[in-house]
């Protein structure tokens, strides 16, 4: 791929409860490395079908890593078959970008079930694993950006059910707002605001009412792009773009 700008392939806007699309998750691309924004399952048919719609030749083997918001199940089920094959197949650890809050519960409460044990073989006594045989942690940090690549990264907690966190990545000059799941928050909405595209979730419970976006300004509103919406959501009618899989975005 070719495009020297910061651009993403959308490869799902749904949420947890979704019979309709993927888990809100986004292939992020600049000076020719991909970066994963949240990894729901199954991941890989994610990413493929995404490909086929976009024209886009991605595959898991391109990622340079994931960046990881929180870890309810529909952004966070698919680590363990990414991170197994990076390893069985890509011979090489899983990089993921998370703020020390998630990464504390990432091996023991989400994945050590799955992964921390290997049978060689049949014969044999199973192998006892940890973090680090799979999966090497990026520690992002509130007060700071992080550099990764041609990626920086900044990151705020959100008010959500466990840690969760929004992000600021900047790449080529330009900056994506990402919400991350959250209850309406105008100290968030500023904090996004300097990005020039920000992508917003909106649902019920303890998410953004769609009302509460379509009041912000509309120089705001043009700047913003709707994920992680319910299957009834009007996507015709909403005063705001809501992102669609399949589809690659400048920023």
């Amino acid at each position: 791929m070719s495009h020297n700008g910061f651009r993403f392939l959308c490869l799902g806007v749904g949420d947890a409860f979704s019979a309709r699309w993927y888990g809100s998750s986004l292939a992020l691309h600049a000076e020719g490395q991909w970066l994963l924004l949240d990894c729901p399952h199954p991941i890989h048919k994610v990413i493929l079908e995404a490909a086929d719609s976009s024209g886009i030749p991605l595959t898991a083997e391109d990622l340079s890593g994931l960046l990881l918001t929180h870890l309810h199940a529909d952004h966070a089920s698919g680590i363990e078959g990414l991170a197994f094959k990076t390893y069985f197949y890509y011979r090489r650890k899983l990089p993921i970008l998370c703020h020390p809050l998630v990464a504390e519960r990432l091996w023991e409460n989400h994945l050590a079930a799955g992964m921390d044990r290997l049978l060689p073989s049949a014969d044999s006594t199973p192998l006892r694993k940890t973090l680090d045989d799979f999966i090497t942690v990026h520690a992002l940090d509130e007060s700071t950006e992080v550099e990764f690549g041609p990626f920086g990264i900044e990151c705020r907690r959100t008010i959500h059910h466990i840690p969760t966190f929004a992000m600021r990545i900047r790449a080529a000059g330009r900056t994506l707002g990402w919400s991350s799941d959250t209850t309406y928050d105008p100290s968030l909405i500023d904090w996004l605001t300097p990005s020039d595209l920000i992508i917003h979730e909106t649902n019920v419970g303890l998410h953004t009412p769609y009302e509460d976006l379509a009041a912000l300004p509309e120089e705001l509103r043009l700047r913003m792009r709707l994920v992680h919406y319910p299957d009834d959501f009007d996507t015709e009618g909403s005063v705001i773009e809501p992102l669609v899989p399949g589809r690659m975005y400048d920023v």
